[in-house]
């Protein structure tokens, strides 16, 4: 995946904004002013750090070691990194972030999800 199909999926997602609270170079992406995906679209290799729920983030880790590893100062128990440009398929990193936007909108309140059409 590449850093323009990375931002334009990321971007592909009901209230989705791209925002840079950190620096110029690093890319947050926000549901309704939750982070769901952050990463430094410049950056080689290319990583995304992507929120997981618990059980998943140790087995993800363990199925592709060296390719998704505890979150880079996040709270490693619920954020993963994830490799984008290596050998993950595409459609797992895909999977991946659908994931982290589903666990950021389950976290909002109710009415805020029904307005995102996600119940």
């Amino acid at each position: 995946m590449t850093p323009q199909e990375l931002r334009a999926f990321c971007l592909s997602f009901n209230a989705a904004v791209e925002d840079f609270p950190f620096n110029p170079e690093t890319s947050v992406f926000k549901v309704l002013g939750k982070m769901f995906a952050l990463t430094g679209l410049g950056a080689r290799p290319l990583t995304v750090n992507l929120k997981c729920d618990p059980e998943d983030a140790v087995r993800l880790r363990g199925e592709h070691e060296g390719l998704i590893v505890p979150g880079y100062h996040m709270n490693k128990r619920h954020w993963n990194t994830v490799t984008v440009d290596g050998d993950l398929p595409d459609r797992l990193v895909r999977e991946l972030i659908e994931d982290s936007y589903d666990l950021v909108v389950a976290g909002l309140p109710r009415a805020e999800r029904l307005r995102l059409d996600r119940p």
